[in-house]
């Protein structure tokens, strides 16, 4: 009874120990899983405090502080002089596009002395027509003269020799007078024989198709051996002295702000290069249809500007004392173009403004700013007005 009794007793005894280190075991697994899972949070604590900027967590259901509010860049624009840049394009023309013609009678071509792309100087010949006959005519006529002095010469001697013997009573004053007008008569044959020859001289120089002018011959339109005349049109086209411009298309709005003088920038297309250019004419007219002008800006002579090819201008119209902001601080609605301003609460602010020139330095701000507002630079489309914000201040652009 009793050996059972201890027995029982010891197998309960070993129980109890097999049960002590099975519960030893349960609870340091239970502590290292515990463990793991605070570091985890914390490791995970770790990287958003440092993808928040160094911002520390907010304890659930705390009052939500500065930190907590979404961050926006703003922007303190000031004020600038602001250039009123206008945008045009048109086409390159030469400023005096001078055509060149026939001056005589014409002819068939015997020589082409220029080309398209040269200089030519005022009065060079261009080309010549062929005067053979012309010059048959010169010399006949060169030798009438000749028969003219001749004759006159003659008339004078005979005019002479009556005047000597009239004293002695062998002519009379009758026959003085009739050689006096041979005489005459013959010196005005001999004047106009020479104008005749003159006139001739005068049409075989016009036969040469002369430049009236400096400049560069834009293009050519005869060959040796064409057949022209009055009405054969324009030989060679020339661009006095090499000066071109572009005929710039703008609205009546925007003309009415240039004016002789105006500077300008001329871009062709196909390159980047530009070129420094000065309106020296504004369209008096305006037409009907398309409501549009146009302003001639003169622009030096330059191998890569072509007329009757495409280009931009900018055009310098005066400056404005304005802010200046980047494109993307600027929105519009139905109501009108605004920005969102960031007030002394930190609190969003809708403010509507008036924008002037728009080129690639920005939007000139002409009414509705200040240039001392904290404006918001970017991600306007995402606030409201009295939204608290965190602004963060930028340099402007």
């Amino acid at each position: 009874m009793n050996f059972e009794t201890a027995k029982w007793g010891r197998g309960a005894l070993e129980g109890e120990v097999v049960d002590a280190e099975l519960l030893a075991q349960r609870r340091r697994r239970r502590r290292n899983i515990i463990i793991a899972v605070v570091a985890v949070v914390l490791a995970a604590v770790a990287i958003a405090f440092m993808l928040s900027g160094g911002e520390e967590p907010v304890a659930p259901g705390a009052k939500k502080g500065a930190e907590s509010l979404p961050s926006v860049t703003v922007v303190v624009p000031g004020r600038q002089q602001v250039a009123g840049i206008i945008s045009a394009t048109g086409t390159l023309a030469a400023r005096r596009d001078m055509p060149v013609g026939v001056a005589g009678e014409g002819g068939m071509v015997v020589r082409v002395l220029v080309d398209a792309g040269q200089w030519v100087g005022s009065g060079q010949t261009l080309a010549v027509i062929e005067r053979s006959v012309q010059s048959q005519q010169a010399q006949q006529l060169a030798a009438s003269i000749d028969v003219a002095r001749a004759d006159a010469a003659l008339a004078q001697q005979e005019l002479n020799r009556a005047q000597s013997l009239l004293g002695r009573g062998f002519v009379s004053k009758a026959d003085i007078d009739r050689k006096t007008a041979a005489r005459n008569a013959a010196g005005a044959r001999v004047r106009v024989a020479q104008a005749q020859l003159g006139e001739t001289r005068a049409r075989i120089g016009r036969l040469d198709i002369r430049a009236p002018t400096s400049g560069l011959v834009l293009e050519r339109r005869v060959e040796p051996g064409q057949v022209v005349g009055a009405g054969s049109g324009a030989l060679f086209r020339i661009a006095a002295r090499g000066e071109l411009e572009m005929l710039a298309q703008l609205p009546e709005s925007d003309l009415a702000r240039l004016g002789p003088g105006v500077s300008a920038s001329i871009t062709p297309v196909g390159s980047s290069q530009a070129y420094a250019g000065s309106v020296w004419q504004v369209s008096p007219v305006i037409d009907p249809q398309t409501r549009q002008g146009t302003a001639r800006i003169s622009v030096p002579y330059n191998k890569a500007l072509r007329p009757g090819g495409f280009a931009s201008a900018e055009i310098v119209a005066g400056s404005v004392d304005a802010p200046l902001l980047p494109e993307s601080a600027v929105m519009s609605d139905e109501q009108g173009n605004f920005v969102y301003v960031i007030d002394r609460n930190a609190a969003v602010v809708r403010r509507g403004v008036k924008i002037g020139e728009v080129s690639d330095a920005g939007v000139a701000i002409v009414a509705g700013l200040a240039g001392n507002e904290r404006v918001v630079l970017s991600a306007g489309a995402f606030l409201n007005p009295g939204d608290k914000v965190n602004p963060k201040r930028a340099s402007a652009r």
